[in-house]
């Protein structure tokens, strides 16, 4: 007897064979995301956020046409946990990282991971489920470096491509120094051959001061790679500016005090994303469907920025260690009326960006990722603000009790318009 199909059943299987696979049409109603997450940038370091000194051109214009935030946080006031918290949508603590990654000896005796768990949940991973091509550049400082090389390279965590610095493993630009002071982070040179020894991946020697060139250009590369893929795609640009040591080209140095030389890494860096921002611009494909995320990963080095009118900086967990600016750009999305405003009523934080990005990207639900963080899509994407009802909560990295003070209080909370700040005993 031959089987009889009917009508509804050959289309319903042309359908599922031809309209729902991740096919060029499906692809290209997907946003591009492009994550920039800045080093040691304080609140008050952006014209957009009141400063005067700065010259940054290109963000200023990226803020003009986008929409900025004025209470977005980061989770932890130093690098390799707040990094975590940017990536996984959890307290960087679940995975046993609460300050930053150092040496073998160093990380055993604070109790800390050599390096984030494979198994952690990553923003690259739910994007790779969605179809998205996916690629992170610049710093990492979530393991691999100093005297550890036996942990994962950062491919492994969900990137199609990598390319970092010193603090990572894989393929990696190492800096020559012509320094003008060394002063700011002596160490440095001796890291940065460590890491060549280590082996894992091509090592390219570089200038200091071109970095962020260099990681605009591999950025670039890595949407032109998508591109040939036909994929959406989702791009970590992590500069190590504006970290010590200061080294801007010789014609941004200033008088070469400190200060002077801060204002010429800012500058620098801000040219060479502006390249990566017209390069978006000036395609009407990419300009139309792309989201621009920038902001920072903890509060200023104290002495060398600024956390505007925040009490604070780097390693405390004051507003100024924590709070940070945070621009979208996204013109074909973002309300007209919008762009070129600040919400100053969204509550939010770096945890919040796996569900936000999943969301925007229209990953499909998985009940078994658990993640701390909240999809606040709607609101970065300009369509409304939010107001939290989830507590933030921080963790002063435990090795930093008087760094740069004395006596800096342990733990945070926030809860509504409220912020408690407490010692552990």
């Amino acid at each position: 007897m031959k089987p009889k199909y009917g009508k509804f059943f050959i289309i319903s299987l042309f359908l599922t064979l031809y309209g729902c696979g991740n096919g060029p049409e499906n692809n290209s109603e997907k946003p591009n995301i492009l994550f920039i997450l800045i080093d040691d940038m304080g609140y008050g370091d952006l014209p957009t956020y009141g400063n005067t000194e700065v010259d940054a051109p290109n963000i200023n214009r990226l803020a003009s046409e986008g929409l900025s935030f004025s209470q977005f946080y980061v989770n932890s006031p130093i690098c390799s946990p707040s990094r975590v918290a940017c990536i996984t949508g959890q307290y960087p603590s679940r995975w046993g990282i609460t300050s930053y990654v150092h040496d073998r000896r160093a990380n055993k005796e604070r109790g800390m991971k050599n390096s984030l768990d494979i198994k952690a949940p990553t923003i690259a991973r739910e994007m790779k489920k969605a179809g998205y091509y996916t690629a992170h550049i610049g710093k990492w400082h979530m393991g691999g470096g100093r005297d550890i090389a036996d942990v994962p390279l950062i491919t492994e965590y969900g990137f199609d491509e990598s390319v970092t610095q010193f603090e990572g493993l894989g393929e990696r630009y190492l800096a020559k120094f012509e320094t003008l002071d060394l002063g700011d982070d002596p160490e440095r040179p001796d890291l940065e051959k460590q890491s060549a020894a280590l082996g894992r991946g091509k090592v390219h020697w570089i200038k200091r001061e071109n970095f962020t060139k260099i990681f605009v250009d591999r950025a670039i590369e890595a949407i032109k790679n998508a591109r040939k893929e036909n994929k959406p795609f989702y791009i970590n640009v992590w500069p190590d500016d504006i970290h010590t040591p200061l080294e801007p080209p010789g014609d941004l140095r200033g008088d070469s005090s400190r200060h002077a030389r801060f204002l010429g890494v800012m500058h620098e860096m801000d040219r060479q994303l502006g390249r990566l921002f017209d390069y978006i611009r000036e395609d009407p494909e990419l300009s139309e469907n792309t989201l621009i995320v920038l902001t920072s990963d903890n509060g200023p080095d104290a002495g060398v920025n600024k956390a505007g009118n925040l009490k604070g900086h780097k390693t405390q967990i004051y507003e100024g260690g924590v709070r940070e600016p945070f621009i979208t750009w996204h013109p074909g999305v973002i309300p007209e009326e919008k762009q070129g405003t600040v919400d100053t009523q969204t509550v939010f934080s770096a945890i919040d960006l796996l569900p936000s990005f999943s969301a925007i990207a229209g990953v499909a639900n998985d009940r078994d990722l658990q993640v701390d963080g909240l999809d606040v899509s709607s609101a970065i994407t300009g369509k409304t603000s939010l107001k939290r009802q989830k507590a933030l909560f921080w963790l002063r990295p435990p090795d930093r009790p008087g760094l740069f003070g004395n006596n800096d209080p342990d733990l945070a909370i926030r809860k509504g318009d409220y912020k408690l700040l407490m010692d552990v005993d």
